[in-house]
């Protein structure tokens, strides 16, 4: 026992240094050691004290670093720190500074954590296991966050209440808050959420079943700075909720809901009623909505400039006629129509007619929409740019070529994919329509395309710039060879993913011809390619930056040539799925380390032992093998 443990009972201190006194109460009381755990037990500690007495000490810690390291004693003083609102915190007066001596004994690793932590480190993600309460509890000590994010949660310790409610604490000035599949999350901790971040911008919620309107009539009430709302498969949420963010948040600009099968015409109705004049984007998707809503929309989102309806099966075609003609979208510049059975041909040539400044369309699975309307349709589209159609089966060539005969001078884009009715025609239409605006072209697995109607597409578009054919399979050199010829201005990216009768002569006469401006190039599953291909393109392309070789015909030798072009500076290449490429490529692509970011060399013959060397080598690229 130390001789300066305590005070002995008769009058005299312990720690007296007098040898003989000592000496003579060793021979009186033999000395008993004291057991390791009882002397901890005897030292004093801060956790003796109660959390009361706890908490004002831990509010007065300064500084994220500190309150970090704090937090990192126990699970009860992270609980206690947790606790603390900022508005709680107390300000140490201003002191001259003192050096932290504690910052030499942290490692480069534990350094550069706690300068993230206490410096512009804004944002925060837990996603899978890692999303517990006990983490988003640890970040939101730190404080300062403006964004966060919780995808999915532990199965076992997910993120509840506790964890978002010490999030509102800890960050005042959170701005975007994301909770995916946060089944424990319910309306208390969003009321939290609400009680303490007034400045929150943005709130994405999905998959969380127990919040309700009442969360969100909390968040409409203590966030008036709320500009957008994502709320996707929350079973809980229903009308009373939407109309109160329309009423509150005058500042509210984007609104999507999805899948939330108690929403219905009164809580799309009273939101857009109430958010006309600042809600610029509204995406609507699987709910029980009628006629009514979209005549809202039409008559009230005078600000509404970018538009998605999609899988809403009550609508009709008089609910989109109405939207229409209401001349309320005025400002609507793209509208997004995903398998609504209401969209008919009349209904799509009143939404061009009616809104003058529509620039973007995107169809998908609209089975009523037919060559029908697409005159009509380019002719009332003065300023539109870019049209995409997908899996709509009634649309063909002949509508397409109409379309394009009569489009806006400023048209742009044209994406066809997985149409079953763009096929080859039998006969030619006596005019055919040359649109030399037209810059983007994408024609993607329509299996009845062949090389006749790739050669008249060719003969149409002389201007593209970037080409597009995916899973054409029935296309070989013949048909591409007219449509690459017919470019004037030079292609920039090429993408020919699954057309697997091109050869190497089309590869060769491409590169030949567009070498100088081609700057991305696909060739994935293009089996009949070989190094003959490689060669050509390593002496006539000079700004080719992306090159896609996946399950091609090309060999080691073929890479020994591309890495020896000295004006090619790849920065992105995949090789996978080349079985002739073998360990013999890893000096050649080592070589190539002063412009190669990213590699792909999954499904070949390298061998792990290479791939190892090769990251070495290329220390500053991304390697997926």
């Amino acid at each position: 026992m130390s001789p300066f443990q305590g005070y002995r009972g008769d009058g005299v201190l312990a720690g007296v240094r007098s040898r003989k006194r000592v000496f003579a109460t060793a021979a009186a009381e033999p000395v008993t050691a004291v057991p390791k755990r009882q002397k901890r037990r005897d030292e004093p500690s801060l956790d003796a004290l109660p959390d009361e007495c706890l908490f004002e000490v831990l509010r007065r810690v300064q500084g994220a670093r500190a309150r970090c390291a704090s937090a990192c004693v126990s699970r009860r003083w992270l609980a206690l720190l947790a606790g603390i609102r900022a508005s709680e915190a107390v300000l140490a007066p201003a002191a001259p500074a003192v050096p932290d001596l504690n910052q030499e004994y942290l490692s480069e690793d534990d350094e550069a954590d706690l300068m993230d932590l206490d410096g512009d480190a804004r944002e925060r993600t837990l996603e899978g296991k890692e999303a517990t309460d006990a983490r988003l509890t640890a970040a939101a000590v730190a404080g300062r966050l403006a964004a966060v994010s919780v995808r999915g949660s532990h199965p076992a310790r997910g993120v509840t209440d506790a964890g978002v409610s010490a999030l509102a604490r800890g960050c005042p000035e959170l701005r975007s808050l994301t909770l995916w599949d946060v089944p424990q999350v319910t309306d208390a901790g969003l009321a939290e959420i609400a009680a303490e971040c007034h400045s929150l911008e943005r709130l994405d919620i999905a998959g969380c079943p127990m919040i309700t309107d009442k969360g969100l009539i909390a968040v409409a009430q203590g966030c008036p700075e709320l500009k957008s709302l994502t709320i996707e498969a929350c079973s809980g949420v229903a009308n009373e909720g939407l109309k109160a963010i329309g009423r509150c948040c005058a500042k509210l600009q984007a609104v999507s809901i999805k899948n939330c099968a108690h929403v219905d015409d009164q809580g799309v109705s009273g939101l857009v009623c109430s958010a006309t004049a600042s809600l610029a984007k509204v995406r609507l998707q699987g709910l029980n909505i009628t006629d009514a809503s979209l005549a809202v929309i039409g008559y009230y989102g005078k600000s509404i400039e970018d538009l998605t309806l999609a899988r809403l099966p009550a609508v009709g075609e008089r609910g989109f006629w109405v939207m229409a003609n209401a001349l309320g979208l005025q400002k609507l510049r793209s509208m997004t129509v995903v398998s609504c059975p209401g969209l008919t041909d009349l209904a799509l040539a009143s939404v061009a007619k009616f809104s003058p400044n529509l620039k973007l369309v995107n169809l998908k699975k609209c089975s009523k929409v037919s060559d029908g309307c697409l005159k009509e349709f380019a002719e009332s589209s003065k300023v539109l740019e870019n049209l995409q159609i997908e899996e709509c089966s009634k649309v063909t060539l002949m509508g397409i070529l109409a379309f394009l005969l009569n489009c806006s001078p400023k048209f742009k884009a044209l994406s066809l994919s997985k149409c079953i009715g763009i096929k080859d025609i039998c006969s030619a239409p006596a005019q055919l329509p040359v649109c030399k605006s037209l810059r983007s072209l994408t024609i993607k697995d329509c299996p009845g395309f062949t090389d006749a109607s790739l050669a008249v597409v060719g003969m149409i578009c002389p201007q593209l710039e970037n080409v597009n054919l995916s899973g054409l399979g029935a296309v070989t050199d013949n048909g591409f060879l007219p449509l690459m010829k017919s470019s004037e201005s030079g292609l920039v990216n090429v993408d020919l993913n699954g057309c697997e009768n091109l050869t190497d002569a089309a590869v060769s006469a491409l590169v030949k011809a567009h070498g100088a401006s081609l700057a991305q190039l696909s060739l994935e599953g293009c089996s009949k390619v070989t190094d003959a291909s490689l060669f050509a393109i390593s002496e006539s392309c000079s700004q080719l930056a992306e090159l896609d070789l996946s399950n091609c015909m090309v060999s080691d030798y073929g890479v020994a040539v591309l890495a020896a072009a000295k004006q090619l500076k790849l920065r992105i290449l995949s090789l996978s799925g080349c079985m002739k490429v073998t360990q013999k490529s890893v000096p050649f692509l080592g070589s190539m380390s002063s412009s190669l970011e990213g590699l792909n060399l999954q499904f070949n013959f390298i061998g792990n032992h290479n791939i190892a060397s090769l990251e070495k080598q290329l220390w500053r690229c991304d390697i997926l093998a």
